[in-house]
Order: C-alpha cells, then sequence, then structure tokens
C-alpha cells in the first residue's frame, strides 16, 4: 500500500523534536508518535525511539515507504544521530491508563536533564509533580502539558451562537478509538485546499494539537458540562478568525463505544451537517477491548443519526490487517450497502474525498480552482 498523502512544509517547523514510543511504534498505543510522522506542522520529527526497531525508517514501517526520520534505540542514538541537542522530547505513547511508569519517568527526566523541552499528552499534567517542577527549574526548560484545559473559572458553557457558524461543519467520526479520525481529518482537510477549498480542521485531541492545529483541544479533559461550550467556542474561534470555506472536526473514540463520552460531545458541540465516519474491517474487536466485538457499519450509521441531526455523507477505511483487495472489496460493499461514496484516505487518491464532500455540500463547487492539486 501507498505512503500517506500528508505531508508539511519544512519552513514551517523551526522545532526540533525527538519522539519518544519504546514497544509501540506503528502500533495503536503509539498513535501520537504514528501521527507526529506522518504530519507535524509545529515540529521537526529528528527520530523516534524504538529499540525494537531500532535501524529501520519510520515512514517504511509506518506506511511501506522511507520518509527518512529513523528510528533509534534509545535517547543517546537519537542524539547522536541529530548531531545537536534537539529543542523537544516529545512522550509519544498513548497508553489507556494515561499515566507514566517509572521507566519512563527516568527517561523523561533523563531528557530535561539534558536540556531538552518536553511535550506530554497524557492525562497525567507533569506540571503538577514536584520533582518534574524541580527538574525543569534546574535545567531551565518548559513542559508542555497538552492537555491541560484553561482554568475553570474560564471554561465556556454551549450557547447557542454555532448557528452564527454559516459555513459547512464536518465531523471525522469512528466505529472504535485508535481508527484514523485524525489522520483521515488531516488528509481531508489538505485535499480540499489543495482544491481551493479553504477548509480549517478543529483538533479535539493531544496529538492533532502536537501535530499543530492552530484551533483545538483536548476535549476528554475538559469537565463534561463545558465540553459542548468549549468545542462551540473553539468553532467560532476558527470561524471569526479563518473565514473558511468548510470546518473539519477530528473525532475521538466512538459514539457506541462504553468506555468514552467524547463522540457524544462532539456531535453536540459541533452539530455538524455531516459526519465521515472511519471503520476498520479487519478489526475483530474493540481496541484495548479484547471482551468488545466491533460495531457493524450499519449499527454505527444508524445511531448518529438518531443521536444528532446529521448524515453520515460518506464512510473511510482503517486498512489494518486488509490487503489491496480487500479494502477494494468492502470500498464496493459499502457504496452499494450505503449509497454512499467510500475509500481509503491514505491508499486511495484524495480527489475521492474532495468528491465525499462536493457530493453532500455542492454548493462548495463553486469554491473550486480549476486545475488546482
Amino acid at each position: 500500500m501507498s505512503a500517506s498523502p500528508l505531508s508539511a512544509s519544512n519552513d514551517a517547523r523551526s522545532a526540533t523534536a525527538i519522539v519518544y514510543c519504546e514497544g509501540h511504534f506503528a502500533a495503536i498505543d503509539g498513535k501520537t508518535a504514528n501521527g507526529l510522522v506522518r504530519h507535524s506542522e509545529k515540529y521537526e520529527i529528528l527520530s523516534v525511539i524504538d529499540g525494537q526497531q531500532a535501524g529501520l525508517d519510520a515512514g517504511e514501517v509506518l506506511d511501506g515507504e522511507p520518509n527518512g526520520i529513523p528510528i533509534c534505540r534509545d535517547l543517546a542514538h537519537g542524539l547522536e544521530l541529530a548531531g545537536t541537542l534537539p529543542d523537544y522530547f516529545v512522550f509519544g505513547i498513548a497508553p489507556a491508563s494515561g499515566m507514566l511508569s517509572s521507566k519512563e519517568r527516568a527517561i523523561v527526566l533523563r531528557a530535561m536533564g539534558l536540556g531538552m523541552n518536553v511535550v506530554n499528552g497524557l492525562h497525567e499534567f507533569l506540571n503538577d509533580d514536584p520533582e518534574f517542577v524541580a527538574a525543569a527549574a534546574a535545567a531551565r526548560v518548559q513542559i508542555l502539558d497538552v492537555r491541560r484545559p484553561r482554568p475553570q473559572k474560564d471554561l465556556r458553557i454551549f450557547t447557542g451562537r454555532l448557528a452564527e457558524v454559516t459555513c459547512p461543519r464536518i465531523a471525522v467520526l469512528g466505529t472504535d478509538c485508535a481508527i484514523g479520525k485524525r489522520t483521515t481529518a488531516n488528509v481531508l482537510a489538505q485535499a480540499l485546499g489543495a482544491r481551493g477549498i479553504k477548509a480549517v480542521m478543529v483538533g479535539t485531541g493531544q496529538t492533532g494539537l502536537m501535530q499543530g492545529a492552530r484551533y483545538g483541544l483536548a476535549l476528554d479533559a475538559v469537565p463534561s458540562q463545558f465540553c459542548a461550550g468549549e468545542l462551540e467556542a473553539t468553532i467560532l474561534e476558527a470561524f471569526e478568525g479563518e473565514d473558511p470555506d468548510v470546518i473539519i472536526v477530528e473525532g475521538q473514540g466512538a459514539l457506541s463505544h462504553p468506555a468514552y463520552s467524547t463522540s457524544s460531545f462532539i456531535l453536540r458541540g459541533s452539530c455538524p451537517g455531516g459526519v465521515v465516519l472511519q471503520h476498520a474491517p479487519g478489526r475483530s474487536h474493540r481496541c484495548d477491548f479484547p471482551g468488545l466485538a466491533m460495531p457493524t457499519l450499519a449499527s454505527e450509521i444508524k445511531l448518529i443519526e438518531t443521536f444528532a441531526d446529521t448524515k453520515v455523507i460518506g464512510v473511510t477505511i482503517n486498512h489494518e490487517h486488509m490487503t489491496g483487495d480487500d479494502v477494494d472489496t468492502a470500498i464496493a460493499l459499502y457504496e452499494c450497502e450505503f449509497g454512499i461514496p467510500a475509500t481509503d484516505a491514505l491508499t486511495k487518491s484524495p480527489e475521492r474525498l474532495v468528491e465525499m464532500v462536493l457530493g453532500a455540500f455542492p454548493e462548495l463547487r463553486t469554491k473550486l480552482v480549476t486545475g488546482a492539486r
């Protein structure tokens, strides 16, 4: 299968970073590292640390095509290859616990001691830990707790001002967590932009914020009373600040998943006119929950369209455990069964995503730039 169509201009990335992902790169719990290797507007990724795959190229491991980002056996190896001290040490694992192990604590403290700033996407806020606070002060480095919400006194409730957003809003949801919603949202936004349709993506998780989303929040760290309001306010900021033709909202979890509530808040806080639904036909059970079978596409579509005043406008496929022929078969099956477009954002032409959106929102065709790609 071909590599990701995601790209970012090197000119836009001034900070350098090493991403730690020991034992998890290209796996589900390595989704933060995976995302940064595929697409980063904020950091130039120098290497990924995963001793189990040391010596390999990160792009080759992740998507089957080299991208020049080496996988290192440890921090010392990464520094050796960098030839200089990187600006940031990014913790690129997203464990279900959301916490650092004792071994990982030591590695992060080591990076700080060497003079590297730390980017932390866990639920565990390192700026609240006296040991990390002392280490940061001693080394004169910063800790960025990406998931930390604004102070509670400043949190916003839903107001209904979302009606002022006149451009289409599309949410990219999924049938499971760690299924590729963020990647598909990024590919979709770039594909629309390449055709002259100004698309702004609103991130709703830590990885999207690390990648450089200009508008977003880590929704799963916000108290539930304020989730819809915080998302509404962020969408309004994106609309007022960018005057976009379309807003793409990154999904989290799955509406049907008993362990997560974020999809419900995304549907309530963004009131999308359309939903692109990401599914993994080759996945037999929910991520991290072997006792929970995956839902069918039909059941998830029915649930979404019952829960919210919206329509699923297309299906996108996560091709894990699938061959190219498997993907083609699934696309044909879903298009026949549901009467909506289906594609794989990573292995098929981005034009399929563009046409998916234009079919649902034909008024956007007036924004197309002829011959633009």
